[in-house]
């Protein structure tokens, strides 16, 4: 399983690695295999088939969204929609700001700023986000 998650993560980062000129599939299976915890991670299945997981990982007053990754024949079908749904609820719940890190020019930054994500600072490579949550 964990062969396919790797694989997963690089076809949904490859373009945007692409776009960066920074794309190499071993470095993104390491970079991936560093922080990768399996206890944490959440996969979404349809059919009986793995379309998308993420990672996340709560600290003292926080949610860290580690990954989030949604196959690419299953992009901009709601999916990755559904799953932030869920981990928004659970910082509500909780009363915890969710935090996270997105690729430069990837499609990504627009879909967490659509669903109240806050840009914080940038780096070379990556913007960082937050959102704040209420507890229900």
């Amino acid at each position: 399983m964990l062969n396919l998650l790797q694989n997963y993560r690089v076809l949904a980062i490859r373009e945007s690695l692409e776009a960066l000129r920074r794309f190499d599939p071993i470095r993104a299976r390491e970079r991936f295999l560093s922080g990768f915890d399996p206890a944490l991670t959440k996969k979404a299945m349809i059919d009986g088939e793995l379309v998308a997981f993420y990672v996340l990982k709560e600290e003292s007053s926080w949610l860290y969204l580690d990954h989030l990754y949604v196959h690419p024949d299953f992009q901009s079908k709601n999916v990755g929609a559904r799953l932030l749904a869920v981990i928004i609820k659970k910082g509500c719940d909780l009363g915890k700001e969710i935090r996270l890190g997105a690729l430069k020019g990837s499609r990504s930054n627009g879909f967490y700023l659509s669903h109240g994500f806050v840009k914080t600072h940038e780096e070379e490579f990556d913007n960082y986000y937050v959102r704040k949550n209420v507890k229900l």
